[in-house]
């Protein structure tokens, strides 16, 4: 069975593992988490970044940060993971579900203004396979009803809109280091602060509502409870199989990149027949090959093609179900159809996607793609 799946380790995630142990500082927030924040901020040009144990754990840090409570409203995309509206849930915050793009499954950004009252507070864009969302017609929307965005970047580490990072653009963001992402640490997260009035508050949150940081840096000479927060940041040993996998980004994104653009090759001469759909990138982003989906043209053509697939021992899956329609916000949401959620939920296929994913697998799958059509 090819996998959808295979978390890919470089060879260094148990050396670094082992000289933060003989460090003798494992608890976090030792060097490698150091180290780790240090480069995603020369690299991207985030203002602050803080490591957390989840992306999840990152989007509870924004919603604290951004003083989400009851009543308040928050926009989000009905087509993404749970955390994205969970988050702002516990806050008490009352989630507003919008709907994607019939092209694309990002947040439809046309839409979004007819969904603003005076209780919204907030905008969560999710970029979707790293593809970005229209941040310039976002970002207006924010200026113009004084709004905060907090970016979802979970799938779009090192992905660009118009030449700036992805996670930069926003007033935060947030980004998973989960097994199934291109780089990982098997759970891990990152917190981007873009906003100067977030910086000093961010870390209190993140060290339980604490200044202890600001103590060891000397900054104060104690330290003690002044706010609310939680145990966000993840230990040493997370951050160290990190390292590792920084160290070897950009050899990861080359042949993510290569296994993307074969499947693209191959199944574009279906798709230009109308058999389906395969991604086309906006000219204002770039791809960072996290995710090649298809889009099959019924729910009943999708389940016939996973099962072409896996009875030749090829595991394609499909993604999320439209929170709208969940058990737990079915009878919350306020009615509204939201079709081109729907339609992702119903007929959105993901391929194999992975760093040792062989030239000749990759290509074995997209012509079993192409025979279930002929």
């Amino acid at each position: 069975m090819i996998p959808f799946n295979k978390p890919y380790l470089t060879g260094k995630e148990t050396a670094y593992i082992q000289e933060a142990v003989h460090l003798g500082k494992i608890s976090g927030n030792g060097q490698f988490t150091k180290r780790c924040q240090v480069f995603f901020e020369r690299k991207y040009g985030f203002k602050k970044c803080l490591l957390t144990t989840s992306c999840t754990d990152a989007l509870e840090m924004a919603a604290i940060l951004c003083n989400i409570q009851s009543g308040d409203e928050v926009i989000v995309p009905s087509y993404t993971f749970v955390s994205t509206a969970l988050a702002f849930v516990r806050q008490g915050a009352n989630v507003v579900f919008a709907d994607s793009y019939d092209h694309h499954p990002n947040i439809d950004a046309n839409k979004l203004e007819q969904l603003i009252t005076s209780r919204t507070r907030a905008i969560v864009p999710v970029h979707y396979a790293g593809v970005a969302c229209d941040m310039d017609k976002i970002m207006l929307l924010a200026d113009k009803y004084k709004l905060f965005v907090i970016e979802d970047a979970a799938q779009a580490i090192d992905s660009y809109y118009k030449g700036k990072a992805l996670g930069s653009i926003g007033h935060l963001a947030t980004f998973s280091f989960h097994e199934s992402k291109n780089i990982i640490s098997g759970e891990g997260g990152l917190l981007a602060i873009n906003d100067e009035q977030f910086l000093r508050r961010s870390e209190i949150i993140w060290e339980k509502g604490t200044n202890r940081a600001e103590f060891f840096r000397g900054e104060v000479n104690k330290y003690g409870w002044i706010d609310i927060g939680s145990s966000f940041l993840p230990s040493e040993l997370i951050a160290a199989f990190l390292w590792a996998q920084i160290e070897n980004m950009d050899d990861i994104q080359v042949k993510r990149k290569k296994i993307w653009n074969t499947y693209y090759e191959y199944l574009k001469p279906l798709s230009a027949k109308g058999y389906f759909t395969i991604p086309e990138i906006p000219v204002y982003a770039t791809n960072n090959a996290h995710i090649f989906y298809m889009l099959c043209n019924s729910l009943e053509e999708r389940e016939k093609l996973l099962s072409h697939l896996k009875f030749h021992d090829v595991l394609a899956v499909f993604h999320y179900l439209s929170l709208h329609c969940s058990p737990f916000y079915k009878n919350k949401h306020d009615g509204r159809e939201l079709n081109n959620s729907d339609h992702f939920s119903d007929c959105l296929v993901r391929l194999p996607l992975y760093y040792e994913l062989g030239l000749d697998q990759t290509i074995k799958i997209a012509n079993l793609v192409i025979e279930n059509y002929e």
